[in-house]
C-alpha cells in the first residue's frame, strides 16, 4: 500500500497535468511556446517550436504516468 508521502507526490503531479496540457493547448493555438522569458513562433522557427512542443508531450506523459503510479499503485517499477 501506499504511504503519505507517496500519495502526496502523485496528487503533485496530478495537478502538474492540466498546467502542461494547457501550455501545449495555448502552444498550438496561438503558434508560441513559451521560453523563461523569450517565446518561440512556429513561423520564425519551426523545428524550435515542433522540439519544444514535442519535450512538454513527452513530459506530460511522463508525469501522467507518475501520477498513475503513485495514486494507484500499478507497481510500473517492476515491470520495467
Amino acid at each position: 500500500m501506499n504511504d503519505g508521502g507517496d500519495f502526496l507526490v502523485g496528487l503533485v503531479a496530478l495537478a502538474l497535468l492540466p498546467l502542461i496540457g494547457l501550455r501545449l493547448y495555448r502552444g498550438l493555438r496561438d503558434g508560441r511556446m513559451p521560453v523563461y522569458r523569450a517565446r518561440i513562433v512556429r513561423e520564425d522557427h519551426a523545428g524550435k517550436f515542433w522540439l519544444l512542443f514535442t519535450v512538454h508531450s513527452a513530459s506530460l506523459i511522463v508525469v501522467a504516468l507518475v501520477a498513475a503510479e503513485l495514486l494507484l499503485g500499478l507497481s510500473l517499477r517492476e515491470r520495467l
